[in-house]
């Protein structure tokens, strides 16, 4: 029989990478809004905005892709 107890550095990576991909989709989801709102304010301004809506809907498509993946990790019916 083995040591019985917990591993503390899985553990460790587990949280470390956890917290890091949090921080990360808050970052992509926040330049997302910050495209909507450039967009919005170009379009106050008689612009068109289309650098604000390409960079807004790529951020906005990456954080629906790390969260689907995250799905994909949990439910073991999409293995």
């Amino acid at each position: 029989m083995g040591r019985r107890g917990l591993d503390w550095t899985a553990l460790g990576q587990v949280t470390a990478v956890s917290i890091g991909v949090t921080f990360a989709v808050v970052v992509v989801l926040a330049f997302g809004v910050l495209g909507l709102a450039r967009y919005e304010g170009a379009e106050d301004q008689g612009g068109t905005g289309a650098v604000g809506v390409a960079r807004a809907g790529l951020c906005l498509l990456a954080c629906v892709a790390v969260v689907a993946y995250g799905i994909h990790l949990i439910v073991p019916r999409f293995h």
